[in-house]
C-alpha cells in the first residue's frame, strides 16, 4: 500500500514500544505518564453519571454540539475562574482530551514547512502531532525554571514561528515550573513579535505545597494585547479520569471557530455522556477534595523518589526535585566512570525488572541521550524505593 507522505516524518511512540516489554512478572514501571487509578473518585463519578442519566438522559445520550455540552462549558468556565481566568462559556470548546486540542491546533495553524518553537525537551505526542502536519520544529532550551526566555526571544526573532508551544507548569517530561518573571516575559514576547503562544496545562493543579504562579492565560490581563495571542489547553485527565477524555481549549474567537470546524470532521463532538458526567461532577463540589487528596499522595511519592535517587544513584545522576506534576527529569552524569547513556541503561534496567523512559525521544532537535524520565504516579512508596534500588543496581 502507498500511504500518505505526511507519515514519512513520524514514527510510533517510543513509550508505546516500551510498554510491549512491561509484561514481565514483577516489573516495577516508572515509564507511564498515567495517574494512579486508585486516586479516581469512583463514588463521585458514579453519582455524577447517574445524575446525568436521571436529570437529562436525552441530552447525555444524544448527539451534541461540536463546541461542547453547554452545562459542561459553564462548569469549566467556573472552574477556570477559580484559577484567575475570566472566560465566557462561549470562549472555550470541549475537546476529546487536551491532546485533541493539540491536534486541532496542528490542523488549523500548520502548513507544511511552517516553523513551530517547542521546549527542548517537550511532550512526545506534540512532536509527533506537529510533524504529521509538516511543521519544522525548533527547540528552545529550558532549565529547572522552564523555558529560557532570552533564548526564546532570539529564536522567535530569527525564525518567526507560526506559534510557540509551552508546558509552563510541571512540564512533561521536564517537571519544570516556569517562574512568574518568565511567564510575564513570554506574554511580552507574544505582543512584541505578534506570535501566538500555546499554553498546555494538564498538570497545573497537581502541585505539592505552595501553588505555582498563575497560568500565562491568567496573567494576560496584566499585559495589554496578549490575550488575543494565547491558546490555552486544559484537561481533566490527570486530576479526575483519563477515561472520560475531557479536555478544553480557550483561544481567540477566530481560532476557536476554525478548530470547531475541524473537530466536526474529526469526531462530530466529544462523548456527550462523558461531558454530562464531568459537568455533574464539577457541579457537585467534590473536585477540591479530590485535588487535595491527589496532591498529598503524589507529593509523598515524589519526595520518596527524590530521596531514593540520591541514596541509590548518588552523584551518577542529577535532577531537580519537582514541585508538582507526575515526573522526575534526570540526567546521567557519568561520574566515576558510570554509564551515561540512558538507552543502554533502559535495557539493563528491564533485566533488573524496572522500567523508565529514555529522554532522547522528547527532543525535537539535538537529543540528549543521557536524560531519562521517571514517573512516580502509579507506584507506592515501597515500590518506588525498591524500583530505584534496582535502577541503581542496573547502573
Amino acid at each position: 500500500m502507498q500511504f500518505a507522505s505526511r507519515l514519512d516524518n513520524v514514527e510510533t511512540s517510543a513509550i508505546r514500544e516500551l510498554f510491549k516489554l512491561l509484561g514481565k512478572p514483577g516489573i516495577i514501571s516508572f515509564a507511564g505518564g498515567f495517574p494512579d487509578s486508585a486516586m479516581f473518585d469512583v463514588e463521585g463519578l458514579k453519582e455524577a453519571s447517574q445524575k446525568a442519566l436521571s436529570e437529562e438522559p436525552g441530552a447525555a445520550l444524544q448527539y451534541g454540539a461540536t463546541e461542547g455540552y453547554e452545562p459542561l462549558r459553564s462548569q469549566l468556565s467556573a472552574f477556570m475562574k477559580t484559577k484567575g481566568v475570566d472566560v465566557d462559556p462561549s470562549g472555550l470548546i470541549v475537546t476529546t482530551g487536551s491532546q485533541q486540542a493539540l491536534d486541532l491546533l496542528g490542523k488549523t495553524m500548520i502548513s507544511p514547512g511552517d516553523k513551530v518553537i517547542v521546549e527542548g525537551p517537550t511532550f512526545l505526542a506534540t512532536i509527533q502531532c506537529f510533524r504529521l502536519y509538516g511543521a519544522q520544529l525548533i527547540s528552545a532550551p529550558i532549565d529547572a525554571n522552564g523555558v529560557k526566555t532570552d533564548e526564546l526571544e532570539k529564536l522567535i526573532a530569527e525564525h518567526k514561528p507560526k506559534f510557540v508551544y509551552l508546558i509552563p507548569t510541571f512540564g512533561n517530561p521536564s517537571g519544570a515550573m516556569l517562574t512568574l518573571e518568565r511567564r510575564k516575559k513570554v506574554l511580552e514576547l507574544a505582543v512584541k513579535y505578534q506570535t501566538l503562544i500555546v499554553e498546555d496545562d494538564p498538570y497545573g493543579d497537581l502541585y505539592f505545597g505552595e501553588a505555582p504562579p498563575p497560568s500565562i492565560l491568567a496573567l494576560s490581563k496584566d499585559v495589554p494585547g496578549s490575550r488575543e495571542l494565547l491558546a490555552h489547553c486544559g484537561s481533566l485527565s490527570k486530576v479526575l479520569s483519563p477515561g472520560l477524555r475531557i479536555g478544553w481549549m480557550i483561544a481567540p474567537a477566530e481560532l476557536l471557530a476554525k478548530a470547531t470546524m475541524c473537530k466536526q470532521f474529526s469526531d462530530a463532538h466529544t462523548s456527550t455522556f462523558s461531558q454530562a458526567t464531568a459537568a455533574q461532577y464539577l457541579k457537585s463540589g467534590r473536585m477540591p477534595g479530590t485535588l487535595a487528596h491527589v496532591r498529598e499522595v503524589y507529593g509523598q511519592r515524589a519526595q520518596a523518589m527524590g530521596a531514593a535517587l540520591q541514596r541509590e544513584l548518588g552523584d551518577a545522576v542529577s535532577f531537580t526535585q519537582p514541585a508538582g506534576g507526575l515526573f522526575f527529569w534526570a540526567r546521567l552524569t557519568g561520574a566515576n566512570g558510570k554509564l551515561a547513556d540512558a538507552n543502554e541503561l533502559a535495557k539493563r534496567a528491564i533485566e533488573k525488572l524496572v522500567a523508565f523512559v529514555p529522554g532522547a525521544p522528547f527532543f525535537a532537535e539535538k537529543p540528549d541521550v543521557a536524560t531519562l524520565r521517571l514517573s512516580f504516579a502509579t507506584a507506592d512508596i515501597a515500590k518506588i524505593e525498591e524500583g530505584v534500588k534496582r535502577l541503581g543496581q542496573a547502573l
